[in-house]
């Protein structure tokens, strides 16, 4: 997981076999958060078989489900891709995990951030702020061996610490209903849950 990050099937192990003392603090967060403890009654799964692809490209630029869908299909990923939870005994645990493997996808969208490995690696480092899993914290550190002079130039001085300050700053990621949002604009939701604007880079 860690030489590869894309060898997605080793980072899912990873996570969950680390993920010990994070998962249940991000379910008490869930449990004791209106719109979080709904999401973990209702277990809603954002899946191809789950999504109305046709509505979401119809809806408004700028908007969440627009852009969720121009992120998938800019960078060619499918949230089908997401494997369910093996090594969690505890099914409302897998289920916070399957669903932070899920909403992944969304936090690109709504970090402005591709799918290459600089923007993984910001995305990791927000999530580890966000989570506390340790297999974000060991993504956002080793994920940059990979990275160039000039691409870890800009990770250090401006990415990281957008990301870092971010991820402090912003609500729980889990506690936000994303299928009841799309019509909601990327702007709009960003300032709800605190993260601040991207940097031009």
């Amino acid at each position: 997981a860690l030489y590869d990050p894309y060898r997605h099937d080793m980072v899912a192990v990873l996570g969950e076999t680390t993920g010990c003392l994070a998962l249940p603090n991000l379910r008490d967060k869930m449990k004791h958060h209106p719109e979080g403890y709904r999401i973990l009654q209702e277990r809603p799964r954002i899946r191809l078989s789950t999504l109305d692809m046709a509505r979401l490209r119809g809806l408004p630029d700028g908007s969440l489900g627009r852009e969720y869908v121009r992120f998938l299909e800019d960078n060619k990923v499918s949230p089908d891709t997401r494997m369910p939870p093996k090594f969690v005994d505890d099914e409302e645990l897998a289920y916070v995990i399957q669903r932070y493997r899920e909403v992944h996808d969304m936090m690109h969208t709504l970090l402005g951030m591709p799918t290459n490995m600089l923007g993984e690696v910001v995305v990791k480092w927000f999530e580890a702020v966000q989570t506390g899993l340790p297999m974000c914290v060991l993504g956002a550190a080793f994920g940059p061996i990979h990275l160039s002079a000039r691409k870890l130039q800009v990770l250090a001085t401006e990415l990281v610490p957008w990301a870092i300050r971010s991820g402090r700053n912003a609500s729980c990621i889990l506690n936000v209903y994303y299928e009841q949002r799309w019509e909601q604009s990327v702007e709009s939701l960003r300032e709800e849950i605190g993260i601040f604007p991207p940097p031009a880079v």
